[in-house]
């Protein structure tokens, strides 16, 4: 698929999620109604506003020191970057997936999944870069920042899986429109053992931080080293978020059948990932360094959202808490999943190159 053809399923894509998460965040107003509590309950209003609230474009509450409007301004401002930066990045991908992993027979399923896993991937970015104008906003730009970045880039994400999937399938509908006419599409044979290989080296990476760095006492360490101090002083909130991919330790003081329904989420995420680095060589029509560096991020939001699902069903509460549980936690781990998927990408293209040669060059 050509650059031109791909663009436009991009672009309908990007302002399609742009739009329905200004929508969802401009509904918050609608929360503060009077009635809105009766009819909802206080629990769901609250949760609502919460879910909602990284993408109003108005703060719910906005009392700082000072100068009041020119704070309201900057709050503006990071919103209206959160935003641009939303459409950019999920743009942008999508562009690369459309031509990488065009959505026609054989490659819908895949395109459809790795799309809306790059507009979660996507709405996090757009929260992170616009973060230090809303710490800002708040009066806190120049106290623990680090800190407060952590806090920030975390939210957002609940909203971003059903917007992203609504997107994605959007984008997929008319890159299959935009595909027809385009002539066959390079499709390599990749051999059954180098891509396994590939994939067991792109697995062990993630395995590496969701099971060696995401130990408790590794992690712990982690977070409370001494990084120096200043303005980048206490980072280890922010450490968390982009080197761990889950949080576990040993089964003392847990029921051992928990722990062990808790371990099978980690070996789920792994398997996922490695099932989706053995399919990916054969479903891209090159098998470059950047592809699978952005599908493998794609597999690992994929595999964690899979592991989070069964996690929420099975322990931790997830079953008396129910649908609110399950919310609340979607979109964690997002930092690390790209972070980690993107080193695991290059090291199973490294992996996979001796195997297959040369990718085929396109038209």
């Amino acid at each position: 698929m050509t650059w031109g053809r791909a663009a436009i399923p991009a672009l309908v894509g990007g302002v399609l999620l742009t739009a329905l998460l200004w929508w969802a965040g401009a509904s918050t107003d609608a929360l503060r109604l009077q009635g809105s509590t009766d009819l909802l309950g206080g629990e769901a209003v609250s949760d609502l506003q919460q879910w909602l609230g990284p993408w109003a474009y108005d703060p719910p509450q906005f009392a700082p020191d000072g100068d009041g409007t020119h704070y309201l301004d900057l709050f503006h401002t990071g919103r209206q970057i959160r935003f641009g930066a939303l459409f950019v990045f999920f743009t942008t991908g999508a562009l690369l997936l459309t031509r990488w992993l065009p959505p026609v027979a054989g490659r819908v399923p895949a395109a459809l999944l790795a799309l809306w896993a790059w507009a979660q991937v996507s709405a996090m970015l757009a929260v992170t870069i616009s973060a230090p104008w809303q710490i800002a906003a708040y009066g806190h730009g120049g106290y623990r920042f680090l800190p407060n970045l952590s806090g920030v880039m975390t939210q957002g994400g609940q909203l971003a899986v059903p917007a992203g999937l609504v997107a994605a399938a959007a984008t997929v509908l008319v890159g299959r429109a935009a595909a027809k006419g385009a002539g066959p599409l390079p499709r390599r044979e990749v051999p059954a053992r180098g891509a396994r290989r590939a994939a067991t080296a792109g697995t062990a990476v993630i395995a590496f931080s969701l099971l060696v760095l995401s130990y408790q006492g590794i992690a712990a360490a982690i977070q409370t080293a001494p990084y120096g101090g200043g303005f980048f002083s206490e980072p280890g909130d922010l450490l968390r978020q982009l080197l761990l991919l889950g949080a576990w330790s040993g089964p003392s003081g847990t029921p051992v059948m928990d722990w062990l329904l808790a371990r099978l989420s980690d070996v789920l995420v792994l398997v996922v990932v490695w099932w989706a680095l053995r399919l990916l060589p054969g479903l891209l029509t090159r098998a470059t360094v950047p592809a699978m560096a952005v599908g493998t991020v794609c597999a690992t939001v994929l595999g964690l959202g899979a592991g989070q699902l069964v996690r929420a069903a099975t322990v931790d509460g997830g079953p008396k808490w129910g649908l609110r549980y399950i919310v609340t936690n979607l979109g964690v781990g997002l930092p690390a999943a790209l972070l980690w998927g993107l080193v695991a990408g290059a090291v199973a293209a490294a992996v996979l190159r001796p195997a297959t040669g040369p990718a085929p060059v396109e038209n």
